[in-house]
């Protein structure tokens, strides 16, 4: 039955292009209606520096084996004293970055607004296609799959003899729900471009942490293994040379 299954260009014309272009168009409307809900709060300048701390700390991890074992130790030291260290956390200083959300109403209104703006439009766009285009078989992809995909591009046809490489239209709103950043980089631009996976990811947070992403480097930081590698980096150089010399 697969081989012979032939889609008419009319599902292609009322379905498919219909449906790709309504998602686009949501995608655009939803990320300027969240721009002007978008309240400008000034950022404070202890969670700014709590960041910046911790952007640092990475670095010096992600570079330790280029700089001498001294200098590393030093700066761990400086990073992870218990006394004074910029990664060190008092425990009576800690807060849960759930606690100041609540402290703060704009924070809070801001991530109310920030799920509405999601939700109400997928949750719509949804009934939508599940209404119109329940059942239809709206593409098929030009190379073979395996059954494990069939669950993902079959959602809402119920018939296990249709090959795997035929999308459902409720698939394909599904796929363009969460494959269309690269669209969206191009029409908003790279740092507009969050597709609905992140903000997805975004539902739950609360935000920056600072004393749980603070202690987390300090852990890491101290766990970090000194292995210069620059003489290795001289070695390999002077046999390079000589070489070429010879």
């Amino acid at each position: 039955m697969a081989d012979d299954l032939v889609l008419d260009t009319a599902i292609r014309d009322w379905v498919l292009i219909p449906l790709s272009v309504v998602m686009v168009l949501i995608g655009v409307l939803r990320y300027f209606v969240s721009k002007l809900m978008r309240t400008t709060q000034v950022p404070d300048a202890k969670v700014v520096r709590e960041g910046q701390v911790v952007l640092r700390a990475r670095n010096l991890r992600a570079a330790a084996n280029f700089i001498p074992a001294k200098s590393f130790r030093s700066r761990r030291v400086y990073y992870g004293n218990e006394e004074n260290g910029l990664l060190h956390v008092p425990k009576g200083q800690a807060q849960n970055a759930q606690a100041q959300m609540l402290s703060d109403p704009n924070m809070a209104m801001d991530m109310m607004k920030k799920n509405l703006s999601m939700i109400i439009p997928q949750t719509l766009t949804f009934a939508w296609v599940n209404f119109f285009f329940s059942g239809f078989v709206a593409a098929k992809i030009p190379f073979p799959l395996t059954q494990r995909f069939r669950s993902m591009l079959q959602n809402g046809i119920d018939l296990s003899t249709v090959d795997v490489s035929y999308v459902s239209s409720r698939s394909w709103y599904f796929l363009n729900l969460f494959g269309l950043r690269g669209l969206f980089s191009l029409i908003l631009g790279e740092e507009n471009a969050m597709d609905d996976t992140q903000r997805m990811m975004q539902m739950g947070g609360f935000g920056f942490d600072a004393s749980k992403s603070l202690s987390a480097e300090k852990d890491s930081l101290d766990i970090v293994q000194h292995d210069w590698a620059l003489p290795r980096l001289e070695q390999r150089a002077e046999a390079v040379l000589r070489k070429l010399v010879k």
